[in-house]
């Protein structure tokens, strides 16, 4: 028998159908390959550092200007717990994305409790279980890569100190008047901050004085200004700062992880 004229082009045509469905010439896909970890998925946002945070995540960091920002609030849950609200800047959340490519202002939230990972949020809010913690709010990728700044990561911290609904509301505080130079003098013994923190609110143009005294060395850091300040045991420290950017900073030590205060400018 001879075989049929056209067998050839027809078992071509086949071929080529069986391959667009595998994959070949598909949609294309930011999602990282089979085999492959979430960090070397497509896409080059950012500098992929050496440094990792406690999950063995490594920090991507961009410009100031660039990263996104994160400030967190605590209401408490009529049954019990916090209910935790995020407000971003230059973020969006993408959960539809998770496993992708690591794109500006693109990615999740991670919830720390007492340091240890209990969430991730899709979207601004959260729950944290009944007590007193140590809140930490970190911003991740969506190559779980952790968004940083200055090498330290995009986050915000706050203390949620267990007590009843009616005392957790703080009290309307008056705006301080403008004046052209402040100083906040601070106190580190062991995992204690004097005066504990708090917020300090400037006007846009006031110059700050920090005076930091530590009990062991570690390393003061200004996020959003981007300044450092370098701690010795027992020997008082001071950075002063003009408030030229507007919003809201947390200052805090990088060794040990506490906030000593946040600067609200306005």
């Amino acid at each position: 028998m001879t075989r049929p004229r056209g067998a050839t082009p027809l078992l071509t045509l086949v071929l080529a159908a069986a391959l667009t469905l595998t994959g070949c010439g598909g949609r294309a896909t930011t999602h990282h390959k089979p085999g492959t970890t979430h960090q070397e998925a497509t896409g080059d946002s950012g500098t992929l550092l050496p440094a990792k945070d406690e999950r063995g995540h490594r920090l991507r960091q961009l410009a100031a200007a660039d990263a996104p920002t994160v400030r967190a609030e605590a209401r408490p849950d009529p049954e019990g717990g916090w209910n935790v609200h995020l407000t971003v800047e230059r973020f969006r959340f993408t959960p539809d994305s998770t496993g992708g490519a690591a794109l500006p202002g693109r990615g999740h939230a991670r919830l720390l409790v007492d340091g240890r990972e209990t969430a991730r949020l899709y979207g601004p809010w959260g729950y944290v279980p009944p007590g007193a913690h140590t809140l930490t709010v970190r911003l991740h990728a969506d190559d779980h890569t952790v968004w940083a700044v200055g090498g330290t990561p995009v986050q915000t911290t706050l203390r949620l100190d267990g007590a009843p609904a009616t005392a957790a509301t703080p009290a309307p505080t008056s705006r301080p008047p403008a004046t052209t130079d402040r100083t906040l003098t601070l106190t580190i013994t062991g995992k204690t901050v004097t005066p504990p923190p708090s917020r300090v609110e400037l006007t846009k143009g006031e110059r700050l004085t920090l005076r930091v005294t530590a009990d062991r060395a570690d390393t003061v850091h200004v996020h959003g200004y981007d300044r450092e300040l370098a701690l010795s045991p027992g020997v008082p420290a001071t950075l002063t700062l003009t408030a030229d950017r507007t919003g809201l900073f947390e200052v805090e030590t990088h060794e040990s992880g506490l906030v000593l205060t946040q600067l609200v400018v306005r």
